[in-house]
């Protein structure tokens, strides 16, 4: 019988991971010659997640839990999970049922036609807001001009199916700003898409908001890529040409028609514009100088204050 570890980090979710466990072992119920355990990761929770997962556990031998000492984030909980998870596969899904359990009889259907990953593309129904489609497609498109990677458009959701060895491999990462999705999409492997449309939140509210999803963004281009620091450096050449012939051209006209330099509106418009383009050039050095910085610490990703296996 083959074993399937289900990871889903938890934070803020006292209201579904009694739901996620019942769903998942309804699907798990059809499915002969499959066992499975569940690895919830709790993600510094302020509310009674742990309570709920310890009572879960204590009921069901299936339920594994890991705490961690405060919140990591997202990415690091998946990370942890999947170092500790033993199945023949592993399957990584959120804890707010918005990824429907309903899709894992397809996933291994796939895993078992010889695919290593088995990703997720991911779309909205209707009921979910235009600017929401509109930012999370404008994200990956820019992720895949500006990496080294190419996600499918929508197809860089956290919902997916990694072999063993595959997981094998994730494990033996260590960088500090974790992107999972390129990772799993840069390693290679025989991988395939499933299309699915995410359901709604059943309970508690989003803690992703704008500003993370935009921290989120620079992660992942600024994992995968130089390209912004060349970007910076042709701006840099394309305004310095730029201002050099069109402030030489202003020089020539003004001694042909005799007429006297001046302009100090222009001057100080010109050096607000090149400092403000100089201040972005050296914050785009600054994120790949931090990201070296926080990476020769080499902390962990995480810290886990207890667990149930």
């Amino acid at each position: 019988m083959k074993k399937i570890s289900i990871v889903i980090p938890a934070h803020n979710e006292e209201g579904n991971v009694a739901l996620v466990y019942e769903k998942i072992e309804e699907v798990f119920s059809g499915l002969n010659n499959y066992d499975f355990e569940i690895i919830f990761v709790n993600d510094g929770s302020r509310d009674n997640t742990q309570q709920k997962l310890e009572e879960l556990a204590s009921q069901f031998e299936k339920v594994k839990f890991i705490e961690f000492s405060r919140n990591f984030g997202h990415q690091p909980a998946v990370k942890a999970g999947m170092d500790f998870a033993h199945g023949n596969a592993v399957i990584s899904m959120d804890g707010d049922l918005q990824h429907p359990p309903e899709l894992i009889p397809e996933m291994i259907k796939k895993w078992e036609e010889g695919y290593d990953v088995v990703y997720t593309i991911r779309t909205y129904p209707k009921q979910i807001s235009y600017f929401k489609r509109k930012t999370s497609d404008f994200f990956y498109k820019i992720l895949s001009s500006l990496s080294d990677v190419d996600l499918t458009k929508g197809g860089g959701s956290d919902f997916r199916l990694l072999d063993a060895n595959a997981v094998e491999v994730m494990r033996k990462f260590n960088e500090d700003d974790l992107f999972l999705r390129g990772l799993t999409s840069w390693m290679g492997f025989k991988q395939a898409g499933i299309e699915f449309t995410a359901n709604e939140r059943q309970a508690g509210e989003s803690s992703y908001n704008l500003k993370k999803m935009i921290t989120f963004a620079f992660t992942g281009i600024t994992a995968f890529s130089v390209k912004p620091l060349s970007i910076a450096a042709y701006l840099g050449f394309l305004f310095s040409a730029l201002s050099v012939i069109g402030y030489a051209a202003y020089v020539i006209h003004s001694f042909v028609v005799e007429t006297e330099i001046s302009g100090w509106a222009s001057l100080i418009m010109t050096i607000v514009f090149f400092g403000g383009l100089q201040l972005i050039i050296m914050g785009i050095i600054g994120i790949y100088l931090g990201k070296i910085f926080k990476q020769v610490k080499e902390r962990p990703n995480y810290i886990i204050r207890n667990k149930n296996f």
